[in-house]
């Protein structure tokens, strides 16, 4: 068997000082200091089954769990990121609306575990973004895609509204509604242009630049990242004689918390250790 750069670069990144065991078809492992790397792994697109959705739930539990970890990439094994929902599943949701309830509850627990993440979640998109697997990568706080990859707002194709709400926030009406009414395929490159990724690199490199991007995070002030993030979350909604006076509320809130994992907090916009520029 023949083993290509890109899955060559994806072995070492996600086999090298693995400390985490798997979550069924996902597993959680620490390619270096401060940053975890979760992968999807249920060939042949990893599709979101029940077992693919709970894995990567407990997986971000574990995280949330462990204060030495500062981000974490989300990817797919393989040549896919995330292609949905898996068929049976879909077919069992078309059975009746007390099916449909389930699955929607399960994979609203899913990208809303991705968006409450203690820590900023990148996504390496190394392949196909389909439907539920769009809606994953959206959910996350950075998304850097490889050149093969692709996204497809697939909700009209298979008779479901998906897909409206991250999108339309993340890149803006006009675009969201081409995509969520055409269901039609998207390259990276039209994706970078409307602010879907960030970055656009080779297969082999997509995973190495996410790496990259974990790294500058946590070499960051973590109680300020954590902060920065949550209130990012409300950023869009948030009045503006509101922010007038959270800022310093934030600082002394972030300036109580204790531990020396995570330095010191804030204290009137300094730090207690230095951080790299």
């Amino acid at each position: 068997m023949v083993t290509t750069l890109a899955e060559s670069a994806t072995s070492w990144a996600l086999g090298h000082n693995s400390l985490v065991p798997n979550h069924g078809p996902v597993s959680l492992r620490r390619p270096e200091s401060h940053v975890a790397v979760i992968t999807i792994d249920n060939p042949p697109q990893n599709a979101l089954n029940k077992a693919a959705r709970q894995g990567v739930v407990d997986a971000l539990a574990e995280l949330n769990a462990d204060l030495d970890v500062r981000c974490v990439i989300l990817t797919g094994a393989g040549r896919a990121f995330c292609a949905g929902a898996e068929l049976t599943e879909t077919r069992r949701v078309a059975s009746g609306p007390a099916e449909a309830r389930v699955y929607l509850q399960d994979f609203d627990d899913l990208v809303l575990a991705i968006e409450a993440c203690r820590i900023p979640v990148i996504a390496a998109v190394n392949g196909p973004a389909i439907g539920g697997g769009l809606e994953v990568a959206l959910s996350c706080d950075i998304r850097i895609a490889a050149s093969t990859s692709f996204f497809i707002a697939a909700g009209v194709n298979v008779g479901l509204i998906a897909n409206f709400w991250r999108l339309a926030r993340t890149v803006g009406l006009g675009p969201a509604k081409e995509m969520v009414l055409t269901g039609d395929r998207y390259t990276p490159g039209q994706a970078l242009q409307w602010g879907l990724v960030t970055e656009v690199h080779p297969a082999e490199e997509v995973l190495t630049a996410a790496l990259a991007k974990a790294r500058r995070i946590a070499s960051r002030v973590p109680l300020s990242v954590e902060k920065v993030k949550q209130s990012l979350a409300s950023a869009q909604t948030m009045k503006n004689q509101y922010l007038h006076g959270c800022a310093g509320r934030g600082v002394h809130r972030a300036g109580r918390q204790q531990g020396p994992h995570r330095g010191a907090g804030l204290v009137s916009g300094q730090t207690a250790r230095s951080v790299h520029p």
